[in-house]
């Protein structure tokens, strides 16, 4: 048994002795000395002032069309039309990913994988290495009867150890989607990533944006004000400067994204509001023609101007008298979690804000970076809040999707993993699994679930393989080895789902200029979603 008093709770920091102390903003998520703040990521100025879906726009007061007419009179230096009105992206397959920093466990005790298949069960010795003890590995029988009843469960498709604190806090978050045979699925990807660094490049984000994932108002969203959004990398051939990230760390943030001014407290009609807008639009308009701003891009300048009071109303059009606010929404507050909860947790904040941006369609695909995953403290206890707290928000976003009658693709990863030497926990928290003594790269996997109302067409839950010692077998797939070919994978599936597979050699070469149709298929776990 650890030889803990007692497990730290979930936002303490983690102190190890074997690890230099933190020095970067990286190093203090991973060790949880900082939070994973929700922010937004976003291309330029004029993209956050794009649109609600196209359903959202017609139950509100539209733009008169002289409004419209005067954005296509105004021109860029280069001549080209430079104030576009109204949304145009749009997502079919919302993305969301989880990026617990520090090397979290997600193979066998939370994930169940195998030597071929999910089930092709690994030796009592590679589970515990896994942190499983001999009594708990999948395929005796479980005395408590959950699950599956042999240590195994299937609520959400892809098979997860019974007593995985994943799962538990999933069911406890998602308890529409686990009851919804068939509308949910998904895959484990065994895969080595380098431990505590975050120069793994995990984050597909900008993968998914070039895939056409898109929103209505920013591109993409995430939890750390870095390149990727997130505490890893994106690939470096993925970035695009355009869709950097805007910071959103709690709800107030994501309602100042779309704030229409005070008008809306004065004025009860939001016919009235948008006319109001739309006058001071013509006005400014008009005005600029007298002003002489003594610059050589005279006009340019004026132009950029008068699209900003176009826009003013653009904005109000589709947003006034609409809440975007998470700590409002009651199927968020009070349904997927408590006044309470959602009140005295930061991560339940950012986690709703994200998942209310990107499931509404408001944001293309989004990042929530959770810290303190680096959770090899001599015990278990302290690993198991954590996910169980991870799991909380996984299924949050399931749970809202299905509310929503929307899809969501949810993707989760981590730098690094980590392993057991077979003690146990017997603590109330610990549940009598193996504790986590260090950092273990060969341990490592990501995983990705989908929801459709609609149903998922699953083609296998498991790319890659483990040995039977509970190590990756860096062979067994291009992704195992490579974090590059990873996030491609992943990419992959997420064209596969929404019937773009056939251009992903022509958007990604990181399986070469043409890839068989052998590979693709060796790497592909999901059919073409029905999506209407």
């Amino acid at each position: 048994m650890a030889k803990r008093k007692q497990a730290l709770h979930p936002d303490a920091p983690l102190r190890h002795r074997d690890h230099a102390r933190p020095v970067t903003r990286r190093d203090f998520l991973a060790q949880g000395f900082i939070s994973g703040m929700g922010m937004t990521m976003g291309g330029s100025v004029l993209s956050m002032l794009a649109g609600l879906r196209t359903a959202a726009a017609a139950e509100h007061p539209p733009l008169s069309p002289d409004i419209e007419a005067l954005a296509s009179l105004l021109l860029d230096a280069n001549g080209d039309k430079s104030c576009s009105l109204g949304g145009t992206g749009n997502n079919p397959l919302p993305f969301i990913c989880f990026d617990l920093a520090g090397g979290a466990n997600i193979a066998g005790s939370n994930v169940l994988v195998g030597r071929d298949t999910q089930m092709d069960f690994l030796s009592t010795a590679g589970y515990s290495k896994l942190g499983l003890p001999g009594d708990m590995i999948p395929g005796l029988v479980d005395p408590s009867g959950a699950g599956n009843g042999d240590f195994t469960d299937t609520s959400f498709g892809l098979a997860f150890h019974s007593d995985s604190a994943f799962l538990r806090g999933m069911l406890v978050s998602a308890p529409t989607v686990a009851a919804a045979a068939g509308n949910v699925d998904g895959v484990v990807i065994p895969a080595r990533s380098g431990n505590d660094t975050g120069n793994n490049p995990h984050n597909p984000m900008y993968g998914i944006a070039k895939a056409g994932g898109d929103g209505k108002v920013v591109s993409l969203i995430g939890s750390r004000n870095s390149d990727s959004g997130g505490n890893s990398l994106a690939p470096a051939m993925m970035i695009d400067p355009t869709i950097r990230p805007t910071k959103v760390d709690r709800p107030s943030d994501v309602t100042g994204m779309v704030d229409t001014g005070g008008l809306t407290d004065i004025l009860s009609d939001p016919q009235d509001v948008v006319s109001v807008m739309e006058s001071v639009a013509r006005i400014s308009y008009g005005k600029l023609g007298k002003v002489n701003t003594g610059l050589a891009n005279d006009t340019v300048v004026k132009d950029l101007v008068r699209c900003g009071y176009l826009k003013a109303a653009d904005l109000t059009s589709r947003f006034a008298g609409v809440s975007v606010d998470p700590a409002t929404d009651p199927n968020i507050v009070g349904n997927i979690f408590t006044a309470d909860e959602f009140a005295n947790d930061r991560e339940f904040q950012k986690t709703a804000s994200v998942m209310k941006m990107v499931i509404d369609g408001n944001a293309g695909a989004g990042t929530i970076a959770m810290g303190g995953y680096d959770y090899h403290t001599g015990d278990r206890a302290t690993g198991e809040r954590r996910d169980l707290r991870a799991g909380r928000c996984i299924g949050a976003c399931l749970e809202y999707a299905a509310i929503r009658n929307t899809p969501v693709m949810i993707y989760v990863f981590s730098d690094g993993s980590l392993a057991s030497n077979g003690t146990l926990d017997n603590s109330t928290d610990g549940r009598g699994k193996g504790v986590w003594t260090g950092d273990n790269s060969s341990t490592a996997a990501s995983f990705i679930l989908v929801y459709n109302p609609r149903g998922v067409t699953a083609l296998r839950s498991q790319i890659g393989a483990f040995s039977a010692d509970g190590s990756v077998i860096t062979s067994s797939s291009p992704a195992a080895n490579n974090v590059n070919l990873l996030v491609e994978t992943v990419i992959l599936n997420y064209m596969s789902m929404t019937g773009q597979i056939g251009q992903f050699a022509s958007l990604f070469n990181g399986f070469g200029p043409n890839p068989s149709a052998v590979l693709l298929d060796s790497l592909t776990a999901f059919g073409p979603l029905t999506l209407a």
